[in-house]
């Protein structure tokens, strides 16, 4: 019995604790409060992912955090292309901290994704294995109207609701490039490094697929907000 109440007691405690900090009553630095809206810039932490898919249901709040990431990008339409195919609160990305090889779109949740993988795993580890950042992201394309590997009886990509896009490679400032196909297996610098930043962008996608995972990916990586979770 006394367990009991000591239980309901801590509940109440913490409920009144949460409801303090919603409320604003209780004053916390934003990276700790949860009700505060995700700062790209900010050392992320365990409530990161929460802020981040927390960006699904307001498109307002997502437009607003993509805003501060200095991705440029324009805003596109609302498009329905096909039998669940289109998008939502999507993006034409022209540039992200680095040049594109080609303008993509992508869901704003995948963008904000992209602007944190970005800052907090491919700019890290570009200067810790290189000592230099990335100039040039390649990649083979993000919005596609299509089922997962073209097959006519699988269910439809990621990619046909703008919510993936697929990294074929780097280019460094000096001119050197990093590619998937060419370097994963090689080992070195360059391998370790792709190993790097394929694990860290789990941290802020649901989907990530590399070379680990079949020989379909043995050229990219496949990055998506969809809604199964894989790391391989």
């Amino acid at each position: 019995m006394r367990l009991l109440i000591s239980l309901a007691v801590l509940a109440l405690i913490v409920a009144g604790a949460l409801y303090g900090v919603r409320s604003g009553a209780i004053d916390v630095p934003p990276d700790w409060n949860p009700w505060a809206q995700l700062d790209v810039n900010a050392e992320p932490n365990f409530l990161t992912r929460h802020k981040l898919n927390r960006l699904s249901k307001s498109s307002e709040q997502c437009q607003q955090v993509l805003a501060t990431t200095g991705i440029e990008y324009e805003r596109l339409d609302n498009r329905v292309t096909g039998p669940a195919c289109g998008f939502f609160n999507a993006v034409r990305v022209d540039r992200t901290s680095s040049r594109v090889s080609k303008p993509f779109s992508l869901s704003c949740r995948a963008a904000v994704s992209l602007a944190l993988w970005e800052r907090h795993v491919l700019v890290p580890a570009a200067q810790k294995h290189f000592g230099q950042n990335v100039a040039t992201l390649e990649h083979f394309g993000s919005y596609s109207c299509r089922n997962v590997y073209g097959r006519a009886n699988a269910t439809r990509s990621q990619h046909a609701t703008a919510e993936a896009l697929d990294v074929a490679g780097f280019v460094l400032e000096d001119g050197r490039r990093i590619r998937v196909l060419k370097d994963w297996e090689e080992g070195g610098e360059k391998g370790a490094f792709l190993r790097e930043v394929r694990t860290g962008a789990c941290r802020f996608f649901d989907g990530v697929l590399s070379p680990d995972y079949n020989a379909a990916h043995r050229d990219h990586f496949h990055f998506d907000r969809g809604p199964y979770r894989a790391c391989r």
